[in-house]
């Protein structure tokens, strides 16, 4: 019974994390549901983060906890690795509910201020920003921690580090260069994820869906990915219009010289139109004014702002403008011009004779 009574320990320490594993999910699993229903950011994150990385430490301590059991009948070399392992098994497991944590939160946050007023909402980029840095942190001491488990000396590790800094730093300058691009992306904030940016020195145009500690990926309107190096928004200049206030109406109408005296009372029509349109934003600059006399028309300008910024709207609004103006200028009796040339002979065109007529040949 001696000979089996390791086989039968094992058996049961391997059942026992069966049954903790099973039992430790289905709790997590109902918490999580409950925890849901509140409206605080912080319990369901914190559980949800637990879901995976607490069963796999409970395999952990279990599986070598095991091996301990079977090192006590056999002498393999590969058994005294049981200790570190679990030691560095946990760690991991802790490091991994930690960045699940931070991550949850960060969605957690981010999804209730989006029912929040705009200028309570938390800002995605600096959100990111944040959760990436304290991510960086925890990977960093995961990885220091373990080595001093392992019996590796911290001090010893950083010194190579310092030394091999500076080598990395010569290999890698447009590497470092790009991370602190990335860094001053996020603590200047010019633009942010979801944002319409545009750069009139590059041909760049599009909306950044993601800025990362290298590269910053904008998709473009017809749906092409730009993957940017962030070190290149050091040296360009960047345009928001995302952030703009308002967009601009800047069209030129030209009526016939026929129709230049009804120009004031065209002009002064359309301008009493924008001012009655709810869309428009009568505080900002407004021109209504005849602007050339061109070959062909007359030519006026309309100079004005919409209250929206949004790209869809402002075109609804626009075509609603120009159908109405339209309509002012008929109303007048006048007529949008088109290019004509007038020929003007000082003595008339004199025809002598009739023209020659060709016979028509029949078939046949």
């Amino acid at each position: 019974m001696g000979a089996w009574s390791w086989i039968i320990q094992v058996f049961l320490v391997v059942f026992a994390v069966l049954l903790a594993n099973m039992v430790v999910r289905r709790m997590l699993d109902r918490l999580h549901k409950k925890l849901e229903r509140t409206k605080t950011p912080w319990d369901d994150a914190l559980i949800d983060a637990a879901r995976r990385p607490v069963p796999v430490a409970i395999w952990v301590i279990g599986i070598t906890f095991a091996i301990d059991i079977a090192r006590g009948v056999s002498d393999l070399a590969i058994f005294d690795m049981a200790g570190p392992a679990r030691d560095v098994g946990v760690i991991a497991s802790i490091a991994w509910f930690m960045i699940r944590f931070i991550k949850n939160a960060e969605g957690n946050l981010i999804a209730q201020s989006r029912n929040k007023p705009e200028d309570e909402r938390l800002d995605p980029t600096t959100a990111d920003a944040i959760a990436k840095l304290l991510r960086a942190s925890v990977i960093i001491t995961t990885i220091l921690v373990a080595l001093q488990t392992l019996g590796f000396s911290i001090s010893g590790v950083l010194a190579f580090g310092g030394i091999g800094g500076i080598a990395i730093g010569f290999a890698a300058k447009d590497l470092l260069a790009n991370f602190f691009g990335g860094l001053m992306i996020y603590l200047d904030r010019p633009f942010r994820i979801g944002d319409w940016v545009r750069s009139p020195d590059r041909n760049i145009e599009g909306t950044v869906e993601n800025i990362g500690w290298r590269l910053t990926r904008i998709r473009t309107f017809d749906k092409r990915p730009l993957y940017i190096p962030n070190s290149i928004f050091a040296s360009i200049v960047v345009e928001n219009p995302s952030r703009m206030s308002h967009r601009r109406i800047y069209e030129t109408f030209g009526i016939r010289y026929d129709d230049i005296e009804k120009m004031s009372e065209i002009t002064s029509d359309v301008r009493q139109m924008l001012l009655d349109h709810q869309e428009i934003d009568s505080s900002q600059t407004m021109i209504v004014q005849v602007n050339e006399f061109s070959a062909s028309s007359v030519d006026f300008f309309v100079y004005t702002f919409t209250h929206t910024t949004n790209w869809v709207r402002f075109h609804e609004i626009k075509h609603e403008i120009l159908l109405k103006i339209s309509d002012i200028i008929a109303g007048h009796g006048a007529e949008m011009a088109f290019p004509t040339s007038t020929m003007h002979i000082p003595d008339g065109v004199k025809l002598e004779g009739t023209l020659p007529v060709s016979p028509i040949n029949e078939a046949g």
